[in-house]
């Protein structure tokens, strides 16, 4: 069985891959993180076919989790109520065979310790049996997504015999589907070990199909790699307008552009505009020009020259914002518009 992940970078063609590999014929399981990505799994999949295929299995991972690898095997044992995202708490320290370390006292499964009581219930090989009786293909989207006891578990059920493909960009993680005190704690640490964890999982490592951006122009592109330190290159030759304005008449111009898209580090509803957070930008691919707000830190960083030693996961969400753009990027100061701000 061929077995690979692919990194991709921004406006790649990533999901659209998975989607122009369905047939009607296969059966294939689709996982991805997100709500806003099945959606647009969802829709692109009707589009493709003019309806949803009954041989295509489309899951949010949660849901696959609980429903699908939980849920047939421990759901009546446990007498459990469901899944809660709020975390465990720290103390008391629970031994890992006691029940209370994975389930609330209202009977909920920690969601961050629902892969942990799979894998401690012994259960892996039969999740992989049954997938393997119901499924041909296994998709994941939005892989870098996975931390924590996910990503031990999804590298475990890979072991499936199926035809097996993970997509994702490294540089696009920007939160975990969930911590676990030191688990996977610097997974996201390293690009190289990175890699090397799909490949201990006997997955090829494919890092140049998808390595080409559909959506931005060269010149963002290349803004992108020399100023954040992110490599990406341009399927486009085509050039773009990629600037710094500071100029007071010319950012509220761009404020109060419905067609340009603000996109905040966070708090983009405190502001009467066409808005949204870098990171919840993610997967969007409908902007044209975009305006990337920065905040007085992240000025700082651009008159000092460029974003690359500023913290991870900000760079990796001011990438994700600025690879929105099919059009002009332009970057302004939030300062300029602290007098639109609602408390």
């Amino acid at each position: 069985m061929d077995k690979s992940v692919v990194f991709a970078v921004a406006g790649s063609g990533k999901t659209s891959r998975l989607v122009a590999s369905l047939d009607e014929e296969q059966r294939f399981l689709i996982v991805t993180y997100t709500e806003s990505n099945h959606d647009n799994l969802r829709s692109k999949i009707i589009q493709r076919f003019g309806y949803f295929p009954t041989n295509v299995t489309l899951y949010t991972y949660f849901r696959f989790l609980h429903s699908f690898c939980y849920r047939p095997f421990l759901r009546s044992k446990k007498n459990t109520k469901g899944v809660i995202f709020k975390l465990p708490p720290t103390f008391p320290r629970y031994a890992l065979t006691d029940d209370r370390r994975y389930i609330s006292p209202s009977r909920r499964l920690y969601a961050n310790r629902l892969a942990k009581l799979i894998e401690q219930s012994n259960l892996v090989g039969s999740v992989v049996a049954r997938m393997e009786k119901y499924f041909d293909v296994f998709f994941v989207d939005e892989v870098q997504d996975f931390a924590g006891h996910d990503f031990n578990f999804l590298t475990a059920i890979s072991a499936a015999k199926l035809h097996i493909t993970f997509v994702g960009d490294f540089f696009q993680h920007t939160f975990d589907t969930s911590r676990d005190g030191n688990v996977n704690v610097s997974l996201h640490n390293d690009y190289t070990a990175y890699k090397a964890k799909f490949k201990a999982a006997k997955l090829d490592v494919d890092t140049d199909s998808l390595k080409k951006s559909h959506r931005c122009s060269k010149n963002v592109c290349d803004f992108i790699t020399e100023k954040i330190g992110i490599t990406i290159e341009s399927h486009n030759d085509w050039d773009n307008v990629v600037k710094y304005e500071d100029d007071p008449k010319a950012v509220l111009a761009l404020y109060e552009d419905p067609e340009t898209v603000k996109l905040f580090y966070k708090e983009h509803h405190k502001y009467a505009c066409h808005s949204q957070n870098w990171g919840a930008s993610k997967g969007v691919d409908r902007y044209q020009d975009v305006c990337v707000v920065l905040n007085p830190a992240n000025v700082k960083a651009w008159k000092n020259g460029n974003f690359r030693d500023i913290n991870a996961e900000t760079r990796n969400k001011l990438y994700v914002a600025c690879s929105r753009a099919r059009g002009n990027l332009t970057l302004i100061p939030e300062a300029l518009l602290k007098s639109y701000k609602r408390s």
